[in-house]
């Protein structure tokens, strides 16, 4: 129905095979030396990772940042769910990905009095259906139910336990009658890419579960679906958790990590560098933007990026 057309190559595979990063430490003993006066951090730190490519490209930045800084650093490969009860229960010190108000609010209200908030960083996240922009008469969610069968009636998801898929199953699906004629598969984030992949490598009709920020605008021509009724929720923020006593066992990461801010441009290229179609080694990915960006790590910490190197 839609013919043919060229397309840029899928996004790299293997998120979700990122298991187990280690940086060993460039300093002796238990503590950071030479990081300012007062208390010092902890040297050594453990980062709870998701499979969402903003999460992926921002704990490879601060994983490279963290090295250089002589931190003895270990990223571990969650699920959504572990990742939360992982900081609430000590396992992990940090994730960096807590969607709020909307995406992540039912994991924060469980494990809020256990943790600590570090503040917000990105502040234009939010949650789509999407399609290809070759649909050319698909505008809004509500125009869905009349090409049910064109799509096969199905909606192309992520992880079922994501808030993005809650949202959808829960809120979105029934206030538009989408539950009546669709079913939402789910697997994962490189799944539903793989699926996107394959439509428009043969210009087929498909929809997904997607969202702000992410590579896949960068790559293809897509449509965000209108969404009069605001059921996918309004634009978020993502926000860094630390386990409780983050604060006090790391001043100094606490604060940069308080003042780390990302603009649209920022994000945008540093997930081209680290989860973009072309990219093998995300960790060089994030060095390589780092030293293409020394002034967002001036913004970020101050008298600290004096003498980094990437």
């Amino acid at each position: 129905m839609y013919g043919r057309k060229s397309v840029v190559g899928p996004v790299a595979a293997g998120l979700t095979g990122l298991l187990l990063l280690t940086a060993c430490s460039s300093g002796d003993g238990n503590l950071i030396g030479g990081l300012g006066s007062g208390p010092e951090d902890l040297d050594e730190i453990e980062i709870a990772m998701i499979a969402w490519e903003e999460d992926v490209a921002v704990t490879h930045m601060w994983w490279a940042i963290l090295e250089e800084k002589g931190y003895d650093v270990t990223v571990t490969d969650v699920d959504v769910e572990t990742a939360f009860e992982g900081v609430a229960a000590g396992d992990s010190d940090l994730y960096l990905d807590v969607w709020l108000p909307v995406t992540h609010h039912e994991y924060m209200e469980q494990i809020r009095d256990r943790t600590e908030s570090l503040g917000s960083w990105y502040e234009n996240a939010v949650l789509t259906l999407t399609v290809p922009d070759y649909m050319e008469d698909v505008y809004s969610i509500d125009d869905l139910p009349g090409i049910a069968d064109e799509l096969g009636n199905r909606i192309v998801g992520i992880d079922p336990g994501a808030g993005l898929t809650r949202v959808t199953r829960e809120e979105t699906m029934p206030g538009y009658g989408l539950d009546e004629d669709f079913e939402l598969v789910t697997s994962s984030g490189a799944g539903m890419m793989a699926e996107l992949d394959a439509a428009i490598a043969e210009r087929e009709p498909i929809v997904v579960t997607l969202w702000r920020p992410h590579p896949a605008y960068a790559q293809y021509g897509l449509k965000d679906l209108e969404d009069p009724q605001g059921l996918m929720g309004g634009v978020e923020s993502l926000h860094a958790l630390g386990r409780e006593g983050f604060g006090a066992d790391y001043p100094e990461l606490s604060g940069w990590i308080e003042d780390w801010t990302m603009t649209d441009d920022e994000l945008a290229s540093l997930e081209a560098f680290t989860v973009g179609p072309d990219v093998t080694d995300p960790e060089q990915g994030a060095r390589a933007w780092l030293a293409e960006n020394p002034l967002f790590l001036e913004r970020t910490l101050g008298e600290d990026a004096e003498g980094l190197e990437f």
